[in-house]
């Protein structure tokens, strides 16, 4: 099976590229550059080109078709049309990787399921990843366009802190200072790892009962945020010290990391996987957090150039703790 990966070298596009080649699919990446963290998987055939330069895709491609295509960075109508007008007659399937923060939020019933309804009012992004849904959706149904969503949640690899802040939430951990933790800190969150998405994603490529559907790909590791703080403070030897504040406060405070507190992560999300395991019925998750938080706290250690403190949200978290803290 030959596949084409738009991206290919991010957090969770990383290990489906390295599975796919793993389990014998002829891998092409369309990318600029390669990443040095993550690196392409032995086998995979590098396309140097850029995706937002059409006519570079196809002076690269020259013609080439696929039995499927993946676009891993395609977050807005443009592009989605962009890709459209590139292979339509040209690959068996297009997947599209959407966000499990467009469904509703918040949410009005759990677990969340595919038929969930679509609707965010908070985050720009989600709203961007509907728009791109609704376009695949009509094409699908008026011309027969071979379509694939995909929607992941947090999926996470080792160089990814769940945290907004990423290596400052650690630091102030490893430090003895408090971190904030969005409302009481007991809302309930789904973290994957890239490894296990990829278990579920890899077998969807060239399904043919996938075309025209729509499916998302989570973890069954459920956390509090408490405990997610909780689990990344042992990796570190140390005891988490915890300062709950309102998320609207956040908000106020700091709007961006607001924006994806209240469009996303200060809501319970609980999934139902019952869908993409119908397609691919040996999917298991198997990698829990508590192992995820070492592998995290282990990479940052390698190198401490990787440990990077955003200074002005450090200072936002200063600010919010003295004015919270119990």
């Amino acid at each position: 099976m030959r596949v084409l990966f738009i991206g290919g070298s991010g957090i969770i596009s990383s290990a489906c590229a390295r599975l796919a080649v793993a389990r014998g699919i002829e891998l092409h990446v369309l990318n600029r550059g390669v990443s040095r963290d993550r690196p392409l998987p032995e086998g995979a055939r590098l396309v140097q080109a850029d995706i937002r330069d059409p006519q570079s895709v196809r002076d690269a491609l020259a013609g080439q078709t696929f039995d499927a295509v993946v676009d891993w960075v395609a977050f807005t109508p443009e592009h989605v049309h962009t890709d459209i007008e590139l292979f339509r007659g040209r690959t068996g399937q297009y997947v599209f990787i959407s966000s499990a923060s467009a469904y509703q939020t918040p949410p009005a019933r759990l677990p969340v399921v595919e038929s969930s309804p679509l609707r965010n009012p908070f985050w720009q992004y989600s709203r961007d990843k509907i728009a791109c849904e609704d376009l695949l959706v009509q094409v699908y149904r008026d011309k027969g366009f071979p379509a694939t969503i995909v929607r992941p949640s947090h999926t996470y690899d080792r160089t990814l802190v769940p945290f907004d802040g990423g290596w400052t939430v650690l630091g102030r951990m490893r430090q003895g200072k408090e971190v904030v933790v969005h409302g009481d800190g007991t809302s309930l969150w789904t973290l994957t790892h890239h490894e296990d998405f990829a278990k579920a994603f890899v077998p969807l490529l060239g399904h043919p009962r996938a075309i025209g559907d729509v499916f998302h790909i989570t973890g069954d590791d459920v956390l509090t945020w408490n405990q997610i703080a909780e689990h990344l403070a042992a990796a570190l030897g140390v005891t988490a010290k915890l300062v709950h504040v309102p998320s609207d406060a956040i908000a106020a405070a700091d709007p961006e990391w607001g924006a994806g507190l209240l469009g996303d992560k200060a809501h319970s999300m609980v999934f139902d996987n019952s869908k993409v395991r119908l397609l691919v019925p040996d999917f298991a998750a198997t990698i829990p957090f508590h192992q995820g938080a070492r592998e995290i706290v282990a990479w940052h250690d390698e190198d401490p150039a990787r440990q990077v403190t955003d200074e002005r949200l450090d200072k936002v978290m200063d600010d919010l703790v003295a004015r919270f803290r119990v």
